[in-house]
This record gives structure tokens, C-alpha cells and sequence, in this order.
């Protein structure tokens, strides 16, 4: 293969973007400029982004760009998609697999947002402020979204909930159980994860919203809300169940964001 091969392979690729390989195209996207008009959107929109220090939103920017470019953004009942819209979401599910990789959202099809507060989802009811769906689908109320950003310390925020279903999905199901680090960590995980479970139906006190005793799913869902929301008190008040949480996403939010090893 000549020197040549790579330019080559490049213009046959904006060609026929259909044929670039996916992950040549996501290095491609990370490497380009950041949009300024970007960054405004999110100073101005995501509180988190504004609390982050310099070199994290240096880490999370490419990565924005391209969950961006490669997700498919689907607005209904008259909802338009507008690249902010594109952006926070964007942000909103970069934050959780920041130290993790876009890997984990491979299998995210399309995100589905509607203007309504609460949406009517086949099998999940009428009062529902989102879903995340087995065959990689997250449908989300953009004013539930909003109000979830809007309120960063209550742990409870609507976007955060659903990719941390589809980062559950990775593995294949959505279980209660992400794709973890050592095959060691299963039964812990189950364990502490199925004894918060257990200690909320019979009604004990929990860091946790109620929510989180439906099932193992929504268990792992809440506890990552609070641990991205409110490490602080997850840390004190359930130190099993945030430890097993940093384990899985790879670092501590109430530690000032330490940068990748």
C-alpha cells in the first residue's frame, strides 16, 4: 500500500460515506474543531457543563461531536430538532460513559423526542416521562429533559435515566447489570444492587428515588441519577452501592473530575 492509500481511502469515503468503517468516521469527527456555537449552547444549557473543569469538557467535546454526527435524532407531534437539541442530548449521554467510551451506546438506534411532559409508550403507560426500548430506541419528553437539567441536584434527571438503560443494554439486556469491568464484580454487583432493592420494598429510607424498587433495571437507573447527582450523599448514605457505581463508570463526580489514567 502506497502513502497515497489513506487519502485515497479518505476521498472515497466522502464519497460514499456509507462505506466508511465506524470507527474511522468517530476518530475522523473527534479530531475535528469543536464548533464555538456550541460551547455557548451549552453554558447556557447544561448546569453540569458549567460545573465541569476545564480539562473535562476538553475530554468530553469529541465526544459530543460525534454521538452527534452518528445518532439518529427523531422529533414527533410536531417537535423540532434543533442542533442545540442535538447538543444537549449529546452532553446529556456523554456524561455518563465520559471515562467509559462512545462503545457503549453502539447499539443506541434512534432517540425519539416529544414535545408533551408526560408521553403515552405502548407498555410502559400513559404517564411516562421516557423509555428506553431493548432494540436500542430512547424516547424522551424534552420538557422533562429540560426540567432534569434544570434541577442538577435532585437526582432525578430523564436523559440520564434512559442511556443508563442503553448503557445496561450493552451487554445485550437490560437487567440491572451494565457491562462490568471483571467478571469478579457479578455477584457483588447483584448483591448490593438486589439488597437496596429489597430494604426499599420494605420500606427503609433510601438515597434513592421510590422508583428505584420497581426492578433491577430501574434500580441501576436511579442509583446512576444520584450518583451523578448527588455522589456526596450516595457516597455517605450507601457506600457498598457507590462504590460498585464508580467501578463501573471509571471515576467519582464528587472528586473534581481527576483526569484518565
Amino acid at each position: 500500500m502506497t502513502d497515497d492509500a489513506p487519502d485515497l481511502l479518505d476521498r472515497l469515503y466522502a464519497w460514499l460515506p456509507m462505506l466508511e468503517p465506524r470507527l474511522h468516521r468517530r476518530e475522523r469527527v473527534m479530531a475535528a474543531p469543536f464548533p464555538p456555537a456550541w460551547r455557548d449552547i451549552l453554558q447556557g444549557a447544561v448546569p453540569f457543563w458549567r460545573r465541569w473543569p476545564a480539562h473535562v469538557r476538553a475530554e468530553a467535546e469529541p465526544m459530543i461531536q460525534a454521538f452527534v454526527d452518528e445518532q439518529t435524532f427523531t422529533g414527533v407531534q410536531g417537535f423540532e430538532v434543533t442542533e442545540a437539541v442535538k447538543v444537549i442530548l449529546a452532553a446529556c449521554a456523554v456524561r455518563p460513559v465520559l471515562r467509559m467510551g462512545l462503545a457503549f451506546y453502539d447499539h443506541l438506534s434512534e432517540i425519539v423526542i416529544y414535545p408533551h411532559e408526560r408521553l403515552t409508550v405502548p407498555g410502559h403507560g400513559d404517564q411516562v416521562l421516557g423509555a428506553a426500548h431493548r432494540h436500542g430506541v430512547v424516547v424522551l419528553s424534552w420538557p422533562a429533559v429540560e426540567k432534569g437539567l434544570k434541577r442538577p441536584n435532585d437526582g432525578h434527571d430523564t436523559a440520564l435515566h434512559e442511556f443508563a438503560h442503553i448503557i445496561d443494554l450493552a451487554d445485550g439486556s437490560i437487567d440491572g447489570v451494565p457491562p462490568l469491568r471483571a467478571s469478579a464484580q457479578h455477584g457483588p454487583w447483584l448483591d448490593a444492587l438486589g439488597s437496596r432493592l429489597e430494604s426499599m420494598r420494605r420500606g427503609e429510607k433510601s438515597p434513592l428515588r421510590d422508583y428505584a424498587a420497581h426492578s433491577m433495571p430501574e434500580m441501576f437507573a436511579v442509583a446512576s441519577e444520584a450518583f451523578f447527582e448527588r455522589p456526596a450523599e450516595l457516597r455517605r448514605r450507601a457506600p457498598r452501592l457507590y462504590g460498585h457505581l464508580r467501578r463501573v463508570y471509571g471515576w467519582d463526580p464528587d472528586e473534581r473530575f481527576p483526569r484518565s489514567d
